[in-house]
């Protein structure tokens, strides 16, 4: 078995089994837990809506703090959105979630895919410098803020050394790549990156507890 058959079989299988596995588990975790019930009288009607509201109210930080880390949410959404786009707008990427999924659809060109990644990057390595500088960030960052900057950049780095054929031997580059991909899979659950699930969860309840005592979202 060569380093590329195993990316692809073995190790692929058991990444994907580690990721939903774990994602299953996270997520069964928190709804298991016990919660106490608000005995208290809502002061606004319909705190759904709060919790909508809750979803968009944090995607900006309030003007008066807009010079203090404006660049960092720039920063933040360009890491974002370039992973989203790479991910699902490259066609090897397409077409690996076409086999499961048993339909296509279009694709951005391989040039503008690369152009992405590499402004992805740039912003993945301008986020880490800031939290290595930043006296704050430095003092609050642990293990897991480096880890998953590291599974997070990894996949960037060996998809653009492959796309640009830096290695000696593509299908050795292809298969690191490939690992990289799953190593970023079995951390995925484990890590701070969960916050893909959080974070919608976390928003809506925030946004309809607040609107529930009458507060701001």
């Amino acid at each position: 078995m060569t380093l590329l058959d195993f990316a692809r079989g073995p190790a692929m299988q058991v990444a994907i089994f580690i990721f939903v596995l774990g994602i299953v588990w996270r997520l069964v975790g928190v709804w298991a837990l016990r919660q106490k019930k608000d005995l208290s009288e809502a002061r606004q009607k319909g705190a759904w809506i709060g919790g909508i509201k809750g979803l968009f109210a944090h995607a900006w930080p309030y003007k008066p703090f807009v010079p203090k880390v404006g660049a960092q949410y720039i920063v933040g959404y360009v890491i974002h959105l370039g992973l989203f786009i790479v991910l699902f707008f490259g066609t090897p990427h397409m077409l690996f979630f076409a086999d499961i999924v048993n339909f296509t659809w279009w694709t951005l060109p391989g040039g503008v895919i690369t152009f992405v990644a590499l402004i992805t990057t740039v912003a993945l390595f301008i986020a880490l410098a800031k939290r290595l500088v930043d006296p704050v960030q430095r003092l609050i960052s642990n293990f897991d803020d480096y880890a998953t900057w590291f599974v997070t950049t990894l996949p960037f780095l060996t998809g653009l050394a492959t796309t640009a054929n830096l290695w000696p031997h593509y299908e050795t580059g292809l298969a690191i790549h490939l690992l990289s991909v799953w190593l970023l899979l079995i951390y995925f659950p484990f890590g701070k990156l969960m916050h893909s699930f959080w974070f919608v969860v976390s928003r809506y309840t925030t946004g309809s507890r607040f609107a529930r005592r009458g507060g701001m979202a």
